[in-house]
């Protein structure tokens, strides 16, 4: 074809499209908060152009956490205990507990069917403490808030659904419909993602400065964030590129002494030497000033830090939270079961990474599929794998919750710091007790 004085449309798109992806490729800038410069058409970030450090055959991932006194966190933690203190005197009790804070406010809502008699007012105002807002100078006071119960009980269109023999079908079915995601790799001691696993570290090590008096300008709110450099070849964390910790603080403290002490006494003792090189950026504090934080700062709800209490990012939510949650309910339940199949897999050997996925109808056991992908990774085919994950595990909801004695008060200590990849002796599903004879089935 020649070009007789107008050259066709679809060639200019090409064209353009060729030059796009030549500019998009030479350079993969870091994903923070920069100023634009007009004059360069580039970025800036603290006074200097970001850094061009990133090679082709890499590419970045980035996961957060968050402290206890974050708001979202504190309701996560007021529901779990709320949660806990029902369980603990009637196990079969049917639990949604909802819970806001706001500057002086902590509502509770949702609905409760039980015969235990609990001080939910009590229960919220001990934990709220514990967390550490025990004084107005913090923004929230834990004896000092309002505090309003708003509990109804559980539907009985629902009821019927999950209590066996009430139902369609007889067993007890899911409390709703669904899908929840379990996952596990080889990145880490507790097979989770890298970069949920260290931030989550970053916190625990940042509550545990401000509670024991080492570092006495800490305060209850934080949030760390790692961009981690993979290997786009073989998958592997090649080194951390950001390291990005918020906290709240006193007033008093300057900015140079508060980012000296974060560096030196919470990222380096936390994060693996080997993985911090001279081209790692610490963002510390980056406004400049957190003195008001926690409820104050923001309003908190149960249930908003879903990938934060999951896996980062790294693989996918169904939507469904955790937390205020009674184990009839599979947004929590399966969640687990789906942790303990994933983690179980990869320990086995059969895999590096796996992902499950499962999906429920209300008042129906039996799952509705049962979904695996192993990445490339895996030993056996995904088919296999299924067949082994409904032959070695009880998926149905009455079967998760035997399998992993939920029916306890255990449900406070996951509602910070992740519900995954945490060696606490509470948390059943982190167990690798199936492996061997995942294994051993497998023939591998």
């Amino acid at each position: 074809m020649f070009c007789t004085g107008r050259i066709p449309n679809r060639f200019i798109q090409v064209g353009i499209f060729i030059i796009w992806m030549e500019r998009r490729w030479k350079f993969c800038y870091d994903f923070r908060c920069g100023t634009y410069d007009e004059t360069t058409g580039r970025l800036k970030a603290d006074g200097l152009f970001l850094k061009e450090n990133i090679e082709m055959s890499e590419y970045l991932f980035t996961s957060e956490s968050v402290s206890e006194g974050h708001p979202d966190k504190v309701a996560d933690q007021v529901s779990d205990a709320i949660l806990d203190a029902v369980l603990a005197q009637d196990p079969k009790a049917r639990v949604a507990a909802e819970t806001l804070v706001n500057t002086g406010l902590c509502v509770l809502a949702g609905e409760i069917t039980t015969t235990a008699h609990v001080d939910y007012i009590k229960v919220a105002r001990e934990t709220i403490k514990r967390i550490g807002y025990n004084s107005s100078e913090l923004g929230f006071d834990a004896n000092g808030c309002a505090v309003g119960v708003y509990y109804d009980q559980q539907s009985p269109d629902i009821a019927q659904g999950v209590n066996e023999g009430e139902g369609i079908d007889l067993n007890q079915g899911a409390g709703d419909q669904g899908l929840m995601f379990g996952y596990a790799c080889d990145e880490t001691p507790t097979l989770m993602p890298f970069a949920i696993y260290y931030s989550h570290r970053l916190m625990q090590r940042q509550s545990e400065l401000r509670k024991d008096g080492r570092l006495p300008w800490l305060r209850p709110d934080a949030k760390a964030q790692l961009t981690v450099v993979y290997d786009s070849e073989t998958g592997k964390v090649k080194r951390i590129d950001t390291v990005v910790l918020s906290t709240q603080h006193d007033p008093a403290i300057s900015h140079e002494e508060l980012s000296n002490a974060v560096i030196e006494q919470i990222i380096k003792p936390v994060l693996p030497p080997e993985m911090l090189t001279a081209e790692t950026k610490y963002l510390i504090n980056p406004t400049g000033r957190f003195v008001i934080g926690g409820p104050q700062g923001d309003c908190g709800l149960t249930g908003r830090k879903i990938i934060v209490d999951t896996y980062g990012g790294a693989a996918p939510h169904g939507g469904g939270a955790f937390s205020g949650k009674d184990p009839s309910k599979v947004d929590r339940s399966a969640a687990y079961a789906c942790r303990y199949v994933a983690k179980n897999i990869v320990a086995a050997g059969l895999a590096t990474q796996c992902q499950i996925q499962v999906s429920y109808a209300i008042g129906v056991a039996e799952p509705t599929s049962i979904s695996i992908d192993t990445f490339g990774t895996g030993k056996i085919s995904e088919d296999k794998l299924i067949a082994l994950v409904r032959e070695h595990f009880d998926l149905r909801p009455k079967g998760i919750v035997q399998m992993l004695d939920l029916l306890r008060p255990i449900y406070s200590k996951s509602a910070a710091y992740g519900h995954f990849g945490r060696e606490e002796p509470e948390f059943t599903w982190e167990r690798t007790d199936k492996a061997a004879a995942l294994k051993a089935a497998a023939g591998v």
